[in-house]
């Protein structure tokens, strides 16, 4: 697996650092993303990955259809909602012990490139001024009120997994 995520459909959303705001949402989906060291997309290069989660995001059906109401049947772009990005290593940490060991994220330099590619991705496959994101490598305050609650983990696949 080379991209881990979990998406948290929100009411509102918001990251702050060093006491400013660097990304406010309100409906739409929470992103938090993991990056695998096995993950080998580059800028020039972006990953089959990106798609594949991307269109998870923007495409899975995590809302009722307020006209018919039938239940999970709206995505994100039928709502015209928003998206937060943040990025998180701790997503592929494991515990050796009690103390946990992330030898499976990639590295923060490697790790920001592919992050920054995936919001660019993320922004060329909708509405740009919709996706907002964290501050990469910085401490975070994530808030966030939840909306369900409908928190969903996705990971992208492997060439042969079905």
């Amino acid at each position: 697996k080379k991209m881990r995520a979990i998406l948290q459909r929100v009411l509102r959303a918001s990251v702050t650092v060093d006491g400013e705001v660097v990304g406010k949402i309100d409906k739409g989906l929470l992103v938090l993303v993991g990056i695998s060291r096995t993950d080998t997309s580059t800028e020039s290069k972006p990953s089959q990955d990106f798609d594949w989660i991307s269109n998870k995001i923007l495409n899975g059906r995590y809302w009722n259809n307020d006209e018919t109401g039938k239940a999970w049947d709206c995505n994100l772009v039928q709502k015209d909602y928003e998206v937060l990005i943040v990025s998180q290593f701790t997503l592929y940490g494991v515990f050796k012990g009690n103390k946990l060991d992330f030898h499976n994220a990639k590295t923060p330099s490697e790790a920001e490139v592919t992050y920054n590619s995936f919001v660019k991705k993320m922004k060329e496959r909708y509405k740009a001024d919709k996706i907002k994101t964290g501050k990469f490598g910085a401490m975070m305050e994530v808030e966030l009120v939840n909306d369900g609650p409908v928190t969903v983990i996705i990971e992208s696949k492997e060439k042969d997994d079905k």
